[in-house]
């Protein structure tokens, strides 16, 4: 997050400086000529890169096998997978833009959240372009608030649904006689349970949108859906749960003078049975470990009864890509109900799919019926009727920095 928030205020010096153009005034956002017959002819036989996130390594062989070989197969694209972090690829983009390169090196950006925001205002994105991909016209329900906004900022159609997250927990029923529905329970279990409980020190990912739940939890999440980005504003709503943060403290593992830095740790101190509870962004993680023998059993996965927070996952396609057909037909392969199902499936990755059930047609939908979650998981109807929106991404850095200056940590 501090990246992020760097980078931010890099990105405002050289508007400042040189007057970035912005999105709508973007001379390499005109629209591609043809129709879609004469976008996928374009598109065979070239390669798209696609540039994100590399740190699963089940996400990575999907990408690599299954999206790789059927786009070969279907379209005769090569698709080239480049690791590298958000802030790096922004980072990229932002110094192409500097030099004023037309022609860069990255097609696909797997991306959301204010790195989206920080892109897309600085006119670091191509778009808009989803109105050209037929399976987001046939399946997508593109009036759904998921699709429509990022974070709270409008897509505006310069990013396409990838997948849906939500925040679940993952307990060992082995060594909790009743998973707690509530803060006040979640209270309750790790006061009864000492030193067996714990959570990712925001900035990580998941332990900031954990913080995030417990707000929700305690004070509801509709006064931050248009909440001013007011550090004292946002304190004040905000303070029961920071109480809250503050009094389960001692109770926690290591009496909360320190915090998992990731959620890959807490991952492991639950795998090695220091605690009894890890928590996750994808709801089918626990099914994932479990059948790699990592976690017990005994786990489960569950959610507060007045939910957790879900987000959105987004591709989209840099100002500069050289192939822009291409990306287009990647990404219109990825938002196909095969493809979906495939991601779907925990075995392949788990990732919760983003297609409108009542668009697809009853063999289409019986993919989905057919894929096995495996132990531990929750269906898929239960958690969207418990699916929280998540906050505006300009507060997110601000409750960071509340959290890290009032729940202390040892040694800072």
């Amino acid at each position: 997050m501090k990246k992020v928030i760097s980078l931010l205020v890099t990105l405002l010096l050289v508007i400042n400086l040189t007057g970035c153009m912005q999105n709508n005034s973007n001379p390499n956002e005109q629209a591609l000529e043809g129709d879609w017959n004469s976008i996928l002819e374009k598109a065979r036989g070239t390669t798209v890169n696609f540039y994100g996130w590399g740190g699963s390594q089940k996400t990575n062989e999907w990408l690599d096998n299954y999206v790789s070989k059927r786009l070969k197969e279907e379209y005769d694209i090569t698709f080239n997978r480049v690791p590298m972090n958000i802030e790096d690829i922004l980072n990229k983009l932002l110094g192409e833009k500097q030099l004023g390169s037309k022609e860069g090196t990255i097609d696909i950006v797997w991306i959301n959240g204010e790195n989206f925001f920080t892109a897309k205002e600085n006119g670091l994105l191509y778009g808009p372009f989803v109105d050209k991909l037929p399976n987001y016209n046939k399946y997508v329900d593109t009036e759904s608030i998921e699709v429509k906004y990022d974070f709270g900022f409008p897509v505006e159609g310069y990013e396409a649904p990838y997948g849906k997250a939500q925040l679940v927990m993952i307990g060992d029923k082995a060594k909790i006689d009743k998973f707690p529905t509530n803060h006040e329970e979640l209270f309750e279990m790790i006061k009864n349970n000492p030193g067996k409980f714990t959570y990712p020190a925001p900035p990580d990912f998941t332990g900031s949108a954990f913080v995030r739940n417990i707000i929700y939890d305690i004070v509801g999440y509709e006064q931050f859906m248009d909440m001013e980005a007011d550090k004292e504003k946002v304190y004040k709503a905000i303070k029961p749960a920071i109480d809250y943060l503050k009094k389960i403290k001692p109770y926690l593992w290591h009496e909360g003078k320190t915090y998992p830095a990731t959620i890959a740790q807490l991952d492991n101190m639950y795998a090695d049975n220091e605690v009894i509870m890890t928590m996750s962004y994808n709801p089918n993680r626990a099914a994932s470990k479990i059948g790699t023998g990592e976690f017990p059993k005994t786990s489960q996965t569950f959610i507060f009864e007045k939910g957790t927070i879900g987000n959105t996952h987004f591709l989209a396609i840099p100002y500069n890509a050289t192939n822009k057909e291409g990306a287009l037909v990647a990404i219109n392969f990825i938002l196909s109900p095969e493809a979906q199902a495939s991601k779907y499936d925990p075995k392949n990755w788990g990732d919760l799919p983003v297609l409108d059930n009542s668009k697809m047609n009853d063999e289409e939908k019986k993919m989905f019926d057919d894929v096995k979650l495996g132990e531990g998981v929750l269906p898929q109807d239960v958690l969207f009727q418990h699916r929280l929106p998540e906050m505006p991404a300009n507060l997110i850095p601000i409750i960071e920095e509340i959290w890290q200056e009032n729940i202390p940590v040892e040694g800072e």
